[in-house]
């Protein structure tokens, strides 16, 4: 009676660490996983300020080439 008491609890010992181990490398996992993530966003979003920065320039080089245009003719 004594050893099935001493196997059950191994057993519940190592069930437990099993699933704690489980936990902490998912957890691991999904935090790099959101560091990655939140690496390419900002990259995105990078490159989305950048777009809009060429835009408003492009936006005034177009005007000064209009503005040359009309004294020019």
């Amino acid at each position: 009676m004594d050893s099935e008491i001493i196997v059950a609890a191994i057993s519940l010992l190592g069930t437990l660490g099993g699933s704690l181990g489980g936990v902490l490398v998912s957890s691991r996992l999904t935090t790099y996983r959101l560091e990655q993530l939140e690496k390419r966003v900002q990259a995105h979003n990078n490159l989305i300020e950048r777009t809009y920065k060429l835009e408003g320039e492009m936006l005034e080089a177009q005007h000064d080439i209009r503005d040359l245009k009309t004294r020019k003719g």
